[in-house]
């Protein structure tokens, strides 16, 4: 019984080494970064275009103003792509990339209160482009600003 005891011990400290060396089987490589997509550019471009627009609650066009989401949502389905019409939905929308990773198109996804969530789309070089709050109007701002910086909690990636 002993022996036996002691073949199975071996056999488990054997499988936890192995595994362990391994990283289980579930690591992954990270997603290159590689050039921007020309659709990703169009989605920044289509964004840009917003500039200025008044922020309304519930907007998603440019003749009634955009909030946060919608302003996302709009840019990316005149460039024939489909993300979610709402915040909730779009931080959780294609693949989390990290912060390491943005790429032009990207949606950022802030955290900006106990419950509220913010979305906007990176523009690179540390920029990103989003409809701010109601009596604001879309802007770009820099990501590395200490609000933002803290705020960001998840990055998406909707074109590869």
């Amino acid at each position: 019984m002993y022996s036996n005891l002691r073949y199975i011990r071996i056999a488990l400290l054997a499988l936890i080494l192995s595994l362990s060396l391994s990283g289980c089987g579930f690591h992954r490589a990270p997603e290159p970064t590689g050039p921007t997509p020309v659709k990703a550019k169009k989605v920044v471009r289509t964004a840009y275009s917003q500039m200025g627009k008044k922020y309304r609650l519930g907007g998603a066009s440019p003749s009634k103003g955009f909030d946060c989401s919608g302003l996302v949502y709009w840019a990316y389905g005149q460039n024939g792509l489909k993300v979610p019409r709402v915040t909730r939905d779009q931080a959780h929308a294609g693949r989390a990339v990290s912060r390491s990773q943005l790429r032009p198109g990207d949606i950022v996804v802030f955290r900006t209160g106990l419950r509220s969530l913010h979305t906007g789309i990176y523009a690179g070089d540390g920029s990103f482009i989003h409809s701010p709050r109601a009596g604001e109007r879309v802007r770009m701002e820099s990501i590395n600003v200490n609000y933002w910086k803290k705020r960001l909690i998840t990055a998406r990636r909707i074109v590869r």
